[in-house]
């Protein structure tokens, strides 16, 4: 529905509108094709000082007049632009919205160099043919040195992965928080400057950067900055990911903890394995070797979020073109990964640093690990999840089946039958051998029997049974109540194996 406006424009007013913009939808810009009745509204709200006069009014379609709802003109466009820019993917940043901007010819450039000279308290940028000077202020408990300015779009970049290096910037865009943030920030002043870093010769956003994302939908070229010069990465990494994570009301996704910490420990495991101090090196003996660098943060989490993040890889997992990077589902992206943290990885992947020597090939067997619990999750794919449709409707059979199996507490619950059921085709009874029950090499052979098992999971009944089945009712109870309730109706590690129902 439009928005009403307060007075009813007047037939020589709308053809004032249409000789300045033609047939054209204001939304997209696409002609309205003659014979469709063309719908007038307003550009800036009515609500907020936009005025009933014909330079505040433009033509619309009637199909974006219906779907813009009580949006004023502006904010509909903005948000169908903003919809074409999110659907190029999940892990979007700054960076990826300052490059669409440019190719749309919104902006002319970013990420510019800066060059910096310092005096004892300022410092001068000069960049784009210009200089400034600003105040010098130091953290009196880290002694890294630091400046507010308020510098153009050319000069700024998201602080992301580059080259090799681990960035700062800690999460991706949220579609909803940017474009909320535009709205509010039409009317309303910024309280506080984004942060970045001074680093390489580049201004590197790594907090604050959905309040900039907002303001360049809003066509602002000029940000607020807090900026320190080259300080400390390592030291200032985990204090970002607290103020994004432990000290924030809106915390992390899951998946972009996993992803970033992940990153961020391989990398520092792989610096580990290679230095040559004469120590034998393990998985333990590298986290007692971050404990002893004062390292911040939890480093068990970390490695945790290491192994995750590795079975997480989307050339080889094919499951994961179904996982949500948010920490909820979406009709599209039926998994998360917090899900799967509560499933498949806490059965199949041993989360615990091991005393394995990392070059006995025939004892550290965490890279063999790795691939058999993606050769699980790509064998559910084949069996069953490669069926998946958003599209279908929620009456088709198969999309019911495995939104069933996939439903939160379900996947736990049968994910541990699952693990026993795998143990006993292994011939795995040993408790200590069952905590690391695929940290060892399983032969194509043995594989054929997790198929077999996999199999007889997807393909018992209950699955498949009709809507409002008793399945649908214990669904939302915990998962031990619904794994007893899968028991009861045959669906044991015994029947996995091959026993009648």
């Amino acid at each position: 529905m439009a928005i009403t406006i307060a007075r009813q424009i007047s037939e020589q007013e709308k053809q004032t509108i249409l000789a300045r913009y033609g047939r054209k939808c204001f939304a997209t810009g696409h002609d309205i094709p003659e014979g469709e009745t063309i719908h007038f509204d307003h550009i800036r709200a009515f609500a907020k000082g936009g005025q009933s006069e014909a330079d505040n009014i433009a033509p619309m379609c009637q199909k974006h007049n219906q779907e813009k709802g009580t949006l004023p003109l502006d904010d509909f466009r903005v948000k169908l632009q903003m919809n074409e820019f999110f659907a190029r993917g999940q892990a979007l940043t700054l960076k990826d919205e300052l490059k669409y901007l440019q190719d749309k010819k919104f902006i002319g450039s970013f990420a510019e160099l800066v060059y910096r000279t310092e005096q004892l308290d300022s410092v001068e940028l000069e960049f784009i043919n210009k200089k400034k000077s600003f105040h010098l202020h130091e953290c009196p408990t880290t002694g890294w040195k630091y400046f507010y300015a308020t510098l153009p779009v050319n000069v700024i970049n998201s602080d992301d992965d580059f080259d090799g290096q681990i960035g700062l910037q800690p999460r991706y865009l949220i579609f909803d928080k940017v474009f909320e943030l535009y709205r509010h920030l039409q009317t309303n002043t910024l309280l506080q400057p984004s942060i970045a870093r001074l680093h390489n010769n580049r201004i590197l956003i790594f907090d604050g950067q959905h309040k900039i994302a907002a303001l360049l939908w809003g066509e602002r070229k000029e940000f607020e900055l807090k900026i320190y010069i080259e300080p400390n990465a390592v030291q200032l990494n985990p204090t970002i990911i607290a103020a994004h994570d432990k000290f924030v009301q809106t915390k992390f996704y899951s998946s972009i903890m996993v992803e970033k910490l992940g990153k961020q420990f391989g990398k520092a495991l792989e610096e580990y394995k290679h230095s040559d101090d004469g120590n034998v090196k393990s998985e333990s003996g590298f986290v007692k070797f971050l404990y002893s660098k004062e390292t911040k943060g939890d480093v068990n989490k970390q490695f945790r979020d290491f192994l995750f993040n590795a079975v997480l890889d989307e050339e080889q997992n094919k499951i994961c073109r179904l996982v949500s990077k948010s920490n909820k589902s979406t009709k599209e992206l039926p998994l998360t990964v917090d899900g799967l943290q509560k499933s498949l990885f806490a059965q199949f992947l041993y989360r615990e640093p091991t005393e394995d020597d990392m070059a006995d090939t025939k004892k550290y067997l965490r890279e063999s690990e790795i691939g058999n619990v993606i050769r699980l999750c790509n064998i559910f794919d084949e069996e069953v999840f490669h069926l998946f449709d958003a599209q279908k409707s929620e009456d088709d059979g198969t999309q019911r089946k495995i939104k069933r199996l996939i439903s939160p507490r379900a996947f736990a619950a049968w994910s541990e039958l699952l693990r026993d059921a795998i143990a006993a085709g292994l011939d795995i009874f040993d408790a200590d051998d069952k905590a690391r029950l695929f940290y060892r090499i399983i032969s194509e052979l043995q594989f054929d029997k997790v198929r077999f098992i996999v199999r007889r999971l997807v393909g018992n009944a209950i699955w498949s049974s009709p809507s409002n089945s008793d399945i649908d009712k214990i669904l939302p109870s915990g998962k031990g109540v619904i794994k007893d309730f899968l028991k009861s109706k045959g669906l044991t590690p015994g029947y996995l194996l091959g026993a009648a129902e």
